[in-house]
């Protein structure tokens, strides 16, 4: 599968995962911390959504591009040390992918368009599902290529306050995932073992720099998704956060 069909995949149906590919006693007793990437919290299907209302009938191609500029850009700044922030890279991203398709963007589309960023729905299980990590002693926090700014406002739009530690955002390093100095973050904030911090991915990709950093990585593949063909698989794979408990108790 390449990058774009991985992508475009967000936006389909759910497929229904059991939890797979877990090593006997990979996470079990010895998690104490989970690390999330944005999108195991924050369906980002509405974005779909929102294009369709502001460019009719373009919505799913328009967002495909979009997203696959917005990560393309992400490796790029990354590689070519030129960082910028994820809200601005998103912004470069949309222009792009009007530009490409010959859709005219005016100044209130692209702030509707961007807006959505900071209203994105938690997926249905996560509020059932983050007070029985908390329940359980589980520290949590996001270590997204989100700004904070970004995670702060969905965050509080979802209602789920005071689950979550300090943002871990790539801003802190300059360096978007799957850069280890990203992944370092989590090591550093929770003052843990990389063996005692979960990191639960979105993508495919996020799985495996996850797993070549050496965190026991559990993938949300939430859109039934294939593996990309890195030389590593995740520790476990599931298609919801009950998974992802089963993985660390």
């Amino acid at each position: 599968m390449n990058r774009r069909q991985f992508l475009r995949t967000t936006a389909t149906a759910l497929g229904t995962l059991p939890l797979i590919g877990q090593q006997s006693g990979a996470g079990r007793g010895r998690i104490r911390a989970i690390a999330f990437d944005g999108f195991v919290i924050f369906d980002p299907r509405s974005v779909v959504a929102r294009a369709e209302e502001v460019f009719p009938g373009n919505g799913m191609e328009f967002v495909s591009l979009w997203r696959t500029r917005q990560f393309e850009y992400t490796w790029l700044r990354t590689a070519g040390k030129q960082y910028q922030d994820f809200w601005r890279v998103t912004q470069d991203a949309l222009q792009f992918t009007a530009e490409s398709m010959k859709l005219s963007l005016s100044p209130a589309q692209l702030e509707r368009l961007m807006d959505i960023y900071h209203r994105l729905p938690p997926w249905p299980d996560v509020t059932g599902a983050l007070p029985e990590f908390r329940r359980r002693g589980i520290r949590m926090a996001f270590l997204s290529n989100f700004t904070a700014a970004m995670l702060d406002a969905n965050v509080a739009a979802a209602k789920l306050n005071g689950f979550f530690e300090e943002h871990l955002t790539t801003d802190r390093v300059h360096a978007y995932k799957p850069s280890p100095r990203a992944y370092q973050m989590g090591v550093d904030a929770f003052g843990l073992n990389r063996d005692e911090i979960a990191f639960a991915a979105f993508g495919a990709w996020d799985a495996a720099g996850a797993k070549w950093f050496g965190y026991p990585t559990v993938w949300v593949n939430r859109a039934a998704a294939l593996p990309e063909s890195l030389g590593v698989r995740p520790d476990a794979t599931t298609s919801d956060l009950s998974g992802l408990l089963k993985f660390c108790v």
